[in-house]
This record gives structure tokens, C-alpha cells and sequence, in this order.
């Protein structure tokens, strides 16, 4: 009898291990796959890079700088034109259902990572169906000479040029460190797609399974190098409606809501199932005015356009109170934000005679794009898009709502179909390279993250000669010029910059938001 009791008692404490209660997340749409290198959409990243993954190097947004990740420490050499890094000891890949590690990470993994973005005749570089938007945008391709693999567990960077932005770089998402082995086995099998459908990192958590716009579901990584993480299971259960978010919320069916809108926030106000954390966000709303296509290719029409809406009552609408008005780029919190802009005021005289200036005295058909639900950079896009369009009426624009899954609208986004698209931009840490290079440069034009397809010699040498100096002044004064010049010209309808919030169950703790829109769930637990 004792050795049956025995057994049951062991059976039953597997039992509640297996089917502890998970850490669930309420996040508003699927990624677009998990071999993060491929995309460039927040969603994406949280689901893949910021639980699956590692990088080099880590940003610290509350002591604003670069920190070890999975580097334990790096130098830059004098010139400049080379970074050293030395790889954490012991740091093991995760072991799942398709993939046994035979080793630890070593700097076979770190070239690999590299070398299948930046090498054209690298055997996994046609594998991305659209290419790095990432690495294409900020050029690495030109920076980076090689990746060299010094010894087992240190790498050289070794760069054409130095380069000031480089080490924050490698803590963005897609800098996300892969197994060399892993995509080894998968490349003799010609499986080359199953490194997005399955992957495999040195995250805190390791992918299970994906349920399209249902649920991805992952499990706690036991030899996890930070600490095996609080929570057994994580479930980002794929809930659109930031309202029903907030409602699965407090009926206990998720812990943490992602994205709430600003009524969500007010909802739960004096609650005390729910807890609200927020701090200012690393990032700018804005619409996108496409000068590729007619007739936004003429700078007056696009001046127009921003003399036409008025932000103010935009900000009432869709941010209640939640956001700031955003003139530039990016916030004014930025290293190199230029004070001396004003905003486009709203001046319905002046847009009419601009746009009589240039030929459409009797106004034009358009399209505003939009996604569908709220997010953080947008709580209420249809009432938004029907702002702009209100506004646009009053000067003679007719425009017709367009509304496209998120998916969608990134990847014909991307690919410039658009006239006018609603979309945001996070930053990944504090530098004004992380938006201009991405956003204004020739080379984002082509990886499609450049989203006003805009491509000018003189601002697009500002952008870049900014990030080859070290002096701060120079820095700074290259973007102060480069901000007029985007100002100037229109490229954008800058909207806002939000406050990042979620909303948590009071239960729920080691949690923090993160001013980038990232996410880490390795130390959060539910009591």
C-alpha cells in the first residue's frame, strides 16, 4: 500500500508541474512567422525575439546603455573599425521535438547569424522570400567587412568604417542570435522553411506550437543562463479587440493585456483585480505620405495635407489624454532632437492655395490605409482614419478608408502600394538613427521600411555621416538638419508619441513596461 500511495503521490506532482496555471498574455495579433531577421513589425518581434531569442548585447532602458547578453564583454579597437566580443560559457540552445544540441552557443552560431544576412553567396541568404529589412535598411551589408570567429567563444566584428550606432544596433531583435547546427540540419534535410515555423534560441522560453490567430503557446527553458524563469507555461493568446483584452482580463482568463486603449485604461480604474503600468513610449505615430505616387510626389501636397488636420482634435479622439502631440520624428527625450521645429498649424487657406499651386485646385481622390484594431501607436484606427479624412474633405481631398489586416498592410505597406497609411515606429533604444536611417534613408526605400519612399542624396548623407563620427556636436548637428529637411518636405503626418501601458492582474509580478515596446516575461509570476 505504501508503494502505491508512493506512486500516486509522484504521479500527482507531475501532474501539477504539467498543468500548472501559465502566465497568459493577451496580445493583439499572430506574428508573421519566428525567424525574426525577416520582419520588422513589433508584433513579430515580442512573439519571437524577445522570449525565444538572444542577442549580443542587450539595451537597459532605466540606465539608458548597452549591457551583456549573451557577450559577456566586448572591446571597440582605437581606430574604431573593430568590436571584440566574448561569448557567455555554457549557454545552451534549446532542446525540443525536432532539435537535440549537441554543444553549447559558441561563435560558429554568432558568424552564422550574421553571415546569412550580409553574405549574398551564403547558402541561407535566398531563404528570406523578402529579404532583411532590417540589415538592409541600416546597410550592414556596407559596414560590416566580416564576422570573424577568433576561438570558440570570441568574435570579431571587423567594419569598413567606425560606426557610432552599431553596438546599440545589436541589441534590436533582429539581431537575434541562431544555432549554426540547427539551421545545419535543417539545410541537408532542404527544409530551410521550418527555421520560421519552428524555431530554436537561448531564450527564457521555448516555442511550442502556433495556433494562426488563436494562441502560441511555449514552455519555461529549464537551463535558461538568466535563471529558469517563474512561470512553467506562457500562452499569447491572439485577442484583436482591446476591449475584450481587457474583459478576458479581469475575468482571470489572461494575465497581462498588451496594448490597451486609453478607455480600456480608464475601464479598470479603482479595480483591484488590475494593475496599470505604463511609462512613456520610445515612439512616434504618424501617417505616411507616400512621394512615390501621384500626387503626393509634389512637396506641396503634401504640405497641404499636414496644414489640413488638426492634431489636436485627433489626439482628443484617439489618444484621450494618452499621448503627446509629436512635431519630429522622434520624441524629444532623443539625443539630436532639433527644438527650433514647430509643427504645421492647421491653416485650410494655405492648404487650398498649395494645392491651387500645384495643379489640384479642384482637390483629388485618395486612399488611407489602416489596420483594423487598436494598438498602442494607434488605439482607434477607424475613428482616426475618419479624422484625417474629415479634415482632407475640407480642402477638396476625397478619401476613401481602406482597412487591411495587419499582416496585409505591412506587406504591401513595405511594398509602397499606399497613398496615405497609418503605421508607427518604436525605437529600440535612445539614438535618432534608430528612426532616421530605418525611416528616411535610400537604402530603407528598397528593404520597404521606409514608408514615405522617400530617397534624397543630402538627407540621406546627413543620416549616414551621423552614424560614421563619434563626436556627439557632429552628431547632433547632422540631425538638426536632417529633421528640417524631413519637416520641410512633409514626408510624414506626425501624430503622436504614446504612453506605453499594460494592464496586469494585481496577482501578477516582475513585470515592467518597456519604453521600446519590447517585452520579458523571464522574471514575471503569477502568485
Amino acid at each position: 500500500m505504501r508503494t502505491r500511495l508512493t506512486l500516486l503521490a509522484a504521479a500527482l506532482a507531475c501532474g501539477t508541474t504539467a498543468y500548472a496555471k501559465p502566465l497568459t498574455v493577451c496580445t493583439e495579433a499572430s506574428p508573421e512567422g519566428f525567424d525574426v531577421v525577416r520582419y520588422n513589425s513589433l508584433t513579430t518581434t515580442n512573439a519571437s525575439a524577445d522570449v525565444i531569442f538572444n542577442r549580443l548585447v542587450d539595451y537597459d532602458a532605466r540606465a539608458g546603455k548597452v549591457v551583456p547578453s549573451l557577450a559577456s564583454s566586448w572591446k571597440v579597437a582605437d581606430d574604431g573599425q573593430a568590436i571584440t566580443f566574448t561569448l557567455r560559457p555554457g549557454v545552451s540552445f534549446h532542446k525540443t521535438a525536432w532539435f537535440k544540441p549537441s554543444r553549447p552557443l559558441n561563435a560558429d552560431d554568432v558568424v552564422f547569424s550574421f553571415q546569412r544576412m550580409l553574405d549574398p553567396a551564403h547558402p541561407w541568404y535566398k531563404t528570406a522570400p523578402t529579404g532583411y529589412p532590417h540589415a538592409k535598411s541600416f546597410q550592414l551589408d556596407k559596414l560590416i567587412k566580416a564576422v570573424v570567429k577568433v576561438d570558440a567563444r570570441t568574435v570579431r566584428f571587423e567594419l569598413n568604417q567606425p560606426d557610432a550606432t552599431l553596438l546599440p544596433l545589436l541589441t534590436m531583435g533582429f539581431a537575434s542570435i541562431y544555432s549554426a547546427e540547427y539551421a545545419e540540419q535543417l539545410a541537408k534535410a532542404g527544409n530551410f522553411e521550418q527555421l520560421n515555423s519552428q524555431p530554436v534560441g537561448t531564450g527564457p522560453f521555448v516555442f511550442q506550437s502556433l495556433a494562426k490567430d488563436s494562441a502560441v503557446r511555449y514552455a519555461a527553458n529549464p537551463t535558461y543562463f538568466g535563471g529558469k524563469p517563474p512561470t512553467e507555461r506562457l500562452i499569447y493568446a491572439i485577442t484583436p479587440d482591446s476591449a475584450v483584452r481587457a474583459q478576458k482580463l479581469k475575468a482571470g482568463e489572461c494575465q497581462i493585456a498588451l496594448s490597451p486603449k486609453p478607455q480600456d485604461i480608464n475601464d479598470v480604474a479603482g479595480d483591484a483585480r488590475v494593475k496599470v503600468l505604463s511609462t512613456p513610449m520610445f515612439s512616434t505615430a504618424f501617417v505616411a505620405l507616400n512621394s512615390q505616387h501621384k500626387p503626393f510626389d509634389d512637396k506641396r501636397v503634401r504640405q497641404a495635407v499636414n496644414l489640413a488636420f488638426d492634431k489636436a482634435n485627433y489626439l482628443k479622439v484617439v489618444f484621450v489624454g494618452s499621448a503627446v502631440a509629436a512635431n519630429n520624428p522622434f520624441p524629444p527625450s532623443t539625443f539630436g532632437y532639433n527644438k527650433a521645429i514647430k509643427d504645421y498649424p492647421q491653416d485650410i487657406a494655405r492648404a487650398k492655395k498649395l494645392l491651387a499651386e500645384a495643379g489640384y485646385g479642384n482637390g483629388f481622390d485618395t486612399t488611407i490605409w489602416v489596420r483594423p484594431t487598436g494598438s498602442t501607436l494607434n488605439p482607434n484606427p477607424k475613428a482616426g482614419a475618419e479624422v484625417l479624412q474629415a479634415d482632407l474633405a475640407k480642402v477638396g481631398i476625397k478619401a476613401e478608408i481602406k482597412v487591411l489586416e495587419w499582416g496585409e498592410l505591412i506587406k504591401r505597406g513595405k511594398a509602397g502600394e499606399h497613398d496615405l497609411l497609418f503605421m508607427g515606429w518604436a525605437g529600440d533604444n535612445g539614438d535618432a538613427d534608430n528612426f532616421l536611417t530605418p525611416q528616411f534613408s535610400c537604402a530603407a526605400v528598397q528593404s520597404g521600411t521606409n514608408f514615405a519612399r522617400y530617397c534624397d542624396p543630402t538627407l540621406d548623407k546627413l543620416i549616414t555621416d551621423a552614424r560614421h563620427v563619434a563626436n556627439p556636436k557632429l552628431r547632433a548637428a547632422n540631425y538638426a538638419r536632417a529633421q528640417q529637411i524631413i519637416k520641410e518636405q512633409a514626408l510624414w503626418l506626425p501624430l503622436a508619441h504614446p504612453t506605453a501601458a499594460t494592464l496586469t492582474s494585481s496577482n501578477v509580478s516582475g513585470y515592467q513596461v518597456n519604453p521600446f515596446g519590447r517585452v520579458d516575461f523571464s522574471k514575471a509570476a503569477v502568485k
